[in-house]
């Protein structure tokens, strides 16, 4: 069961399977793996302690930064990413990613940014367009039409306890005028957009 794996200069944890989405452009729905990792499909879901015992296997020193973001959405387990972000941060003294769908509030009920603050250094949420109907379109979040206007609210809270917020779109997928609309959006929120190369 792969719960760690390497992407370039990182290493990728890969908690859930579960995800309140089901993106078209979803990279799981024609791969099980990422950069050789072997089956991204859990067996179960692991515990904080199977996480933790994942990274003392490692040399932590190679790798630039821990990045939560699997085959699934982190913050599903939500308890166990930040336990384990905590861990991280005070045995190697790494950065920490979350890369999320921004829907964590919705996943779990509450106002989960606070939680974020001394865990997690960078956030990077999937923007995917500047429209909600269309976002659901291509997301087909089970949370409707809500989840655009609560992904933006994620993002714009989330900035306050996190150095670094990015909201990404993929590239070829959006006009330019698009662009330029999830540009004025992250300018508005005080946020970074990114514009990622599609895989």
């Amino acid at each position: 069961m792969v719960i760690l794996y390497e992407v370039h200069n990182n290493i990728y944890v890969n908690l859930t399977n579960k995800c309140p989405c089901a993106c078209t452009f979803c990279l799981r729905q024609n791969r099980d793996e990422m950069n050789g990792s072997g089956s991204l499909w859990l067996e179960r879901e692991p515990s904080l302690d199977e996480v933790k015992a994942e990274f003392c296997k490692r040399v932590m020193d190679k790798y630039d930064e821990v990045v939560f973001c699997g085959f699934g959405e982190p913050t599903e387990r939500l308890d166990v990413m930040l336990g384990a972000a905590e861990f991280v941060k005070e045995k190697y003294g790494k950065t920490v990613r979350v890369n999320t769908n921004g829907l964590g509030d919705l996943i779990n009920g509450k106002d989960t940014a606070p939680l974020y603050e001394g865990k997690v250094d960078i956030v990077s949420i999937s923007l995917n367009t500047p429209n909600p109907k269309r976002y659901l379109e291509l997301t087909k979040s089970r949370f409707g039409i809500e989840s655009h206007a609560a992904m933006l609210k994620f993002a714009k809270n989330v900035k306050q306890y996190v150095k670094q917020v990015v909201l990404t779109t993929v590239g070829t997928t959006l006009t330019r005028d698009e662009e330029e609309e999830c540009r004025k959006i992250c300018d508005s929120i005080g946020v970074t957009y990114r514009i990622r190369p599609f895989e």
